[in-house]
């Protein structure tokens, strides 16, 4: 199995610490995590892990390089339930990412539909956000197309969160060659469903895994909360069934990479360790 590392993994320091960090810890895949437009303070003076959707990505290829790591992934965690604003991350973001993605060869962007902050994103009916998430998404998914990248959806908001609402989305959205899937075991958990239900239901369209387990103090949130940045225990530790999960993944044929949203170094190398002993099982 392909065990990654999120990009988050040392407060207030740049990316390029963050993947010294990353291979310190033993590991030779990671993903590219925090980004924004254009320029930003923190990351031009040394304490933000963000990159510039705008950078030349020769810039960023070096500093993986450096540390020997491949990307798997660009996050383009969006919020695509909330009214267009330049102040919100949401389709020309996503479209960068996609970009960003093809010129460093990275083959998958992982993106999703967030929990709005406005009284006006609540008040959505259902099938007015399945409306929204598809007309947000359609250029994008053109992009993605044309340039061979994998357009990944995670469970981090009130639609995928939801086994059967998800399912319905990507029947509106179709391309099933470009449009997939990024479980996120921990999120999934917390909206509401449950892990093993998406490798059942859509099974090779998953293509990526972030691990995530969540402790028992979490349960009384289940389905009022929707994503969560890290976990702050071991997988393992919690109350998901990450060993379950592992399983079925293997059973359904899946060969995808897999990054680690935990924090905490000795949390990350206990997951890693158990990740591996469980996938050679």
């Amino acid at each position: 199995m392909i065990i990654g590392c999120f990009a988050l993994v040392a407060p207030f320091t740049p990316l390029a610490h963050q993947f010294a960090l990353i291979r310190h810890m033993g590991f030779d895949y990671a993903d590219l995590t925090d980004n924004h437009d254009g320029a930003s303070l923190g990351a031009e003076f040394g304490f933000a892990a963000t990159a510039s959707l705008d950078d030349h990505p020769g810039h960023v290829r070096q500093m993986a390089s450096d540390q020997s790591l491949t990307l798997t992934s660009v996050c383009a965690h969006a919020n695509l339930l909330d009214p267009t604003s330049p102040a919100v991350y949401g389709t020309t973001q996503i479209i960068k990412a996609i970009r960003l993605a093809h010129h460093l060869g990275i083959r998958q962007v992982i993106t999703t539909e967030g929990e709005p902050r406005t009284d006006w994103g609540h008040r959505l009916t259902p099938e007015q956000r399945l409306f929204l998430i598809c007309e947000r998404l359609q250029t994008p998914i053109a992009w993605a197309e044309e340039l061979g990248i994998e357009l990944l959806l995670e469970p981090h908001g009130v639609v995928t969160d939801n086994v059967d609402q998800l399912r319905r989305l990507l029947d509106l959205l179709g391309h099933e060659n470009t449009v997939g899937i990024n479980l996120d075991t921990g999120n999934s958990w917390l909206g509401g469903a449950e892990p093993l239900d998406y490798v059942r239901a859509f099974g090779p369209r998953i293509r990526h895994v972030h691990w995530k387990d969540m402790p028992a103090e979490l349960t009384a949130q289940r389905g009022t909360r929707f994503g969560c940045g890290m976990a702050t225990i071991p997988l393992g530790d919690g109350v998901v069934g990450i060993q379950a999960i592992v399983d079925a993944l293997l059973e359904s044929g899946f060969t995808g990479p897999t990054t680690l949203e935990v924090a905490g170094t000795d949390a990350v190398l206990r997951s890693a360790e158990r990740l591996r002993t469980w996938a050679a099982r």
